[in-house]
């Protein structure tokens, strides 16, 4: 049986997962002609899933040289979690006027911290779980155009924001903090909620910066030939 060619979708998220990973190293050179030998596909489908990854800001295109990851700038990512906390701040205080009580409750219920005892998780899973708290708040704040700009600061970060959880403590830190951040909504309590939200952010952007320079340091030296 012939193979299922992958389609512009699946080779985005296939790219992505890559990046994400450091399986595509920072400063990385790709072209459209080693990925479609590497995929078995024609090139058309492949510039399209650069060009949306060129989008989330996760490649550089340089024409007639090729595609680059991203490096990996702190300084860039620093600016992006200050916009961050300005835009979470108000996706709280908006979401504690229109997110209804049953909303709030069937959220709680998702991150309660006693369920960590009992629950058996992948790690991807909670990287993608944490995610899904912040874009779950944005969407309760009732506002798109708020909900975009946080999606497109998330993107710009997401290499970096996806390290965050080097081990079962940050996990367990994490549900306590985001079942805090909950319970504050559901209590209105607007001041309270904006910040128990900047404080994890903050601590989720010092474990992000100290992970990542570890972890790039680490893969230097396992593959120096990758190095740009």
């Amino acid at each position: 049986m012939r193979k299922k060619r992958l389609n512009t979708q699946e080779i985005y998220q296939d790219l992505w997962q890559q990046i994400i990973n450091f399986d595509l190293f920072p400063g990385a050179r790709v072209t459209e002609t080693e990925l479609a030998e590497t995929y078995k596909i024609s090139r058309t489908p492949i510039r399209e899933a650069l060009k949306r990854l060129e989008v989330e800001g996760l490649i550089t295109i340089r024409p007639k040289q090729g595609c680059y990851v991203r490096q990996v700038d702190i300084g860039l990512i620093s600016d992006y979690y200050t916009v961050r906390v300005a835009l979470e701040a108000m996706t709280v205080e908006l979401a504690c006027e229109h997110m209804t009580d049953e909303e709030l409750q069937e959220f709680a219920d998702d991150w309660y911290p006693a369920n960590l005892k009992t629950m058996r998780y992948e790690l991807d899973h909670i990287k993608n779980k944490e995610e899904s708290f912040h874009t779950i708040i944005a969407k309760g704040s009732n506002n798109p155009v708020l909900l975009e700009y946080l999606q497109n600061v998330n993107n710009r970060i997401r290499p970096v924001r996806m390290l965050g959880f080097p081990d079962e403590k940050s996990i367990r830190d994490t549900y306590q903090e985001h079942f805090d951040i909950i319970c504050f909504i559901q209590q209105r309590d607007v001041a309270r909620a904006k910040e128990a939200m900047i404080a994890h952010i903050r601590k989720s952007q010092d474990i992000a910066r100290t992970v990542t320079l570890s972890q790039l340091e680490q893969y230097r030296r396992k593959h120096p030939r990758r190095r740009r």
